[in-house]
């Protein structure tokens, strides 16, 4: 990976194709880890994180990532995703951030030496040579080595370099045993919220009975 320590480097990622490319690679990405490793690399003026939001969800599993990302030095961009239905009927949600990721990059260009969009997304090839038209280096970085691969190979041949995101895992994934006792700690917490939940419900159905009970325990203890 060429990047220089005097170039003033920003960082597009485009959230869902990351995530995307490295599940297909089998491992997790550590955000924290990957700030660290650019930071260490040039002049890092900002780190984009592009991702959509279903507003109306109860509970979204990206928000605590949106939020620990946002306080933890990335420019975060959002947008609601928008439903719509198909012509064979079929509901369908879109979160395509495609404009977002655009408009930034052309505004950025002035003020930077080196671009490094994360996405294989071959409708960013004309992004890319508008960037470099304005004399700014553009990385890709995106992986070869899955079947389909999830780099377009236009957006592969535009960009002035290339950075295989496997060549990156040892540096930037995230620790497998730190994802378990996470994704415990997360069970352990719903179960107690459950059963919170039950006690609630049976106090609510009958607060004098559920006391009695509760007080029998209590004696046996």
């Amino acid at each position: 990976m060429a990047l220089h320590l005097d170039e003033k480097t920003v960082l597009f990622i485009d959230g869902a194709n990351l995530y995307s490319a490295a599940r297909s690679l089998n491992f997790d990405i550590d955000y924290k880890r990957l700030l660290e490793e650019f930071r260490g690399r040039g002049r890092l003026l900002r780190a984009f994180y592009y991702t959509a939001l279903i507003e109306d969800q109860e509970y979204s599993p990206i928000r605590p990532l949106v939020d620990w990302l946002d306080y933890n030095g990335y420019t975060m961009v959002t947008k609601p995703t928008k439903e719509y239905t198909d012509s064979t009927g079929r509901r369908k949600i879109k979160g395509n951030m495609d404009i977002e990721i655009a408009v930034d990059i052309l505004q950025m260009a002035e003020h930077c030496d080196h671009i490094i969009l994360f996405s294989g997304d071959g409708d960013f090839r004309r992004l890319v040579e508008a960037a470099q038209h304005k004399g700014v280096r553009v990385s890709v970085v995106s992986t070869v080595r899955t079947q389909p691969p999830m780099v377009a190979d236009e957006l592969r041949r535009q960009a002035d370099e290339f950075i295989e995101l496997e060549t990156l895992m040892d540096k930037i994934a995230r620790d497998p045993s730190i994802r378990q006792q996470n994704m415990q700690r997360r069970a352990e917490a719903e179960a107690a919220e459950r059963a919170e939940a039950y006690d609630d419900d049976l106090a609510l159905d009958d607060d004098d009975e559920y006391e009695d009970e509760t007080a029998g325990i209590g004696n046996q203890a």
